[in-house]
């Protein structure tokens, strides 16, 4: 049995989200979505709302497969105000992705 099929074949306990689901057989299959992919529908995945006040400047990625947000806000004033979102900010970019993918998120002004 490969290590392919015995993930598969894992059940869990409780019933997950679709996204989570599918984001765990892409991880299993070894197909994700891409990082550059994340930048061109940066305005749908985080919303109008944060949208309209950030971009994404860049993206890094780690030895353990996460990545390195940063972000620039359109004015310095939105740095406090996108500070106290970023576990919102996180979780939209994770769900995109269907797994934990966000290790830190940090502001370039």
């Amino acid at each position: 049995m490969s290590s392919h099929d015995k993930k598969f074949n894992e059940r869990l306990k409780r019933p997950q989200t679709i996204a989570g689901a599918l984001g765990g057989l892409i991880k299993i299959f070894g197909v994700r979505a891409s990082d550059s992919d994340l930048l061109q529908r940066w305005d749908e995945i985080m919303g109008a709302e944060i949208a309209a006040v950030a971009h994404l400047a860049a993206i890094k990625k780690n030895r353990d497969n996460t990545f390195n947000v940063v972000i620039r806000p359109t004015s310095p004033a939105f740095v406090l105000q996108l500070s106290y979102r970023t576990d919102e900010i996180k979780a939209r970019i994770n769900k995109y992705f269907g797994y934990d993918a966000v290790s830190k998120i940090s502001f370039r002004k």
